[in-house]
């Protein structure tokens, strides 16, 4: 199978990154999901977990259960908490995806890795090329006010604002996928799948 391409798909909160992946996954891509696999590794990985007790207090977990209402008390009061907590769960995330990679490696023309802070967290510098998946600030509001009814507006305005400008992002990206709900997200996919098994050796 030659050599397969490591590619990144990234994008703010409520662009649409996940229904995207799940259009290359269609096509017989596999996906690695850093966020899920994140929260995965949060609850079942022992050094980690020793890690956050130690830095947010043995309060993180109740038993084995970790305790998302206290841990998110802890770390989002501040963008050093945020930072402290970063630090710990990325290169766990980072070494996860490694062997991810070493699995399929030959297996398939590319994968996919994808990840909310792909550059923030600078593991794009380990990717072949990256995707952003953009859309407008109020049709991302609309849809996240859908997904997590919960959130408010402020709230929801708080963590995109936590998060890299989405016109930096598309400056860095290699390709862009437009995901404003008047251009066809599956005709742009195709495309770029056709573009990357070009790329592939």
């Amino acid at each position: 199978m030659g050599n397969t391409l490591k590619i990144g798909v990234t994008g703010g909160i409520g662009a649409g990154k996940s229904v995207v992946c799940t259009i290359f996954n269609q096509l017989g891509i596999p996906i690695y999901d850093a966020d899920s696999r994140a929260k995965w590794l949060i609850a079942n990985h022992p050094i980690l977990i020793q890690e956050i007790k130690t830095t947010f207090g043995e309060e993180a977990y109740i038993g084995k259960e970790l305790n998302r209402r206290y841990l998110a008390e802890k770390v989002f009061v501040s963008k050093d908490n945020i930072h402290k907590m970063n630090s710990l769960v990325h290169p766990k995330v980072g070494e996860d995806a490694k062997n991810w990679f070493e699995e399929n490696k030959g297996k398939y023309p590319y994968i996919i890795k994808e990840a909310a802070l792909l550059y923030e967290a600078g593991s794009y510098k380990e990717l072949d090329k990256v995707i952003v998946v953009t859309a407008p600030l109020e049709v991302r509001i609309a849809r996240i006010q859908i997904r997590d009814p919960q959130r408010s507006k402020e709230e929801i305005l708080g963590i995109i604002a936590k998060q890299m400008r989405e016109d930096e992002k598309v400056k860095l990206a290699d390709f862009v996928i437009y995901n404003d709900g008047e251009q066809m997200l599956i005709p742009q996919v195709l495309r770029l799948h056709t573009q990357i098994l070009t790329l592939h050796t």
